[in-house]
This record gives structure tokens, sequence and C-alpha cells, in this order.
């Protein structure tokens, strides 16, 4: 009995593998049963291995699953705190934003709501209207408008004569 399903065991294997020489000792047309028992192991194991492809593609496609809601669910967390705490010396502080303002590097449109609490924090009165940079910088402007202007009167006699 032993030796008799190592045999068949080892027949069945062959036959998993494409060798049906461990049944050419029987002849299909003599026993019809044989070619029953053929055609249904043969869809049984088909069925069972695609039945395994699938569990095996269903594992990978759910790790992929899992790693995409994980990067989705990353991207959607806010990185950054509402409020950063920055320990700046008050002195050191003070001078930077002054210079800042005389070299006219201050007034930007970035961050305005904190530029204000911060020159009131620092007790520094700034009027960025009254700026001597810009007022330089507009007075520099002028100059130049007036040479354009006497350019523009210029050509305007050269095209009348």
């Amino acid at each position: 009995m032993f030796i008799d399903i190592r045999t068949s065991l080892f027949a069945i294997y062959l036959f998993l593998i494409g060798d049906s020489s461990a049944l050419s000792n029987w002849s299909y047309a003599g026993n019809p049963s044989i070619a029953v028992l053929i055609v249904l192991f043969s869809l049984l194991i088909v069925v069972y291995l695609m039945n395994l492809l699938i569990g095996l593609l269903n594992n990978a496609i759910e790790e992929d699953n899992n790693r995409i809601s994980y990067l989705i669910q990353k991207a959607e967390q806010t990185w950054f705190p509402e409020v950063i705490h920055y320990y700046a010396d008050i002195d050191k502080t003070r001078r930077e934003v002054e210079r800042l303002i005389k070299e006219g590097k201050w007034d930007t449109k970035e961050f305005a709501e904190m530029r204000e609490k911060l020159l009131k924090e620092l007790q520094i009165k700034h009027d960025p209207i009254n700026n001597e940079v810009v007022l330089k910088k507009l007075s520099v402007l002028e100059g130049k408008l007036e040479k354009l202007e006497k350019l523009e009167k210029l050509l305007e006699e050269i095209h009348a004569k």
C-alpha cells in the first residue's frame, strides 16, 4: 500500500509537469474512467493554480494599496506648525531691522502683519511712505522723468521743423 501511494504521488507529479508516461501503460479507449480522471485532474489543478495566482496578485495589490494610502495620508498631513517660536536677541534684531529699513529691503509685501508686530515689539517707528530710501529713489526717478520730458520737447521741435 505504501509503495502504491508513493508511485501514485510520483505519477501525479509527473502528470503535473506534463509527463504522461506514467499513464502510458493504460489505454484510454479501454478505460474511459482514466480519461475522465485525467480531465478532472487537469481542470482541478488549473482551478487550484489560478486561485493561487489570484491570491498572490491580491497580496501584491494590497501591499501597493497600503503604500498608496499611506503616501496619500502622509501628503494630507500638515507638516508645519501654526506658530514657530524663535528666540532672538532684541538688540541684534533691532539693529538688523533698522539696517534693512535703511537699505530699503524691509518694505516688501511678504509677511506684512508679522513685520508690523515685530516693529511694535522692537519699538521702531517706521513709516514706509516717509522712508528715506524710497524718497531718494523717487527723487532719482523724478530727475529721469524731467530728462525724458526735455527729450520729448526736443523731438517735437525737430519733428516740427
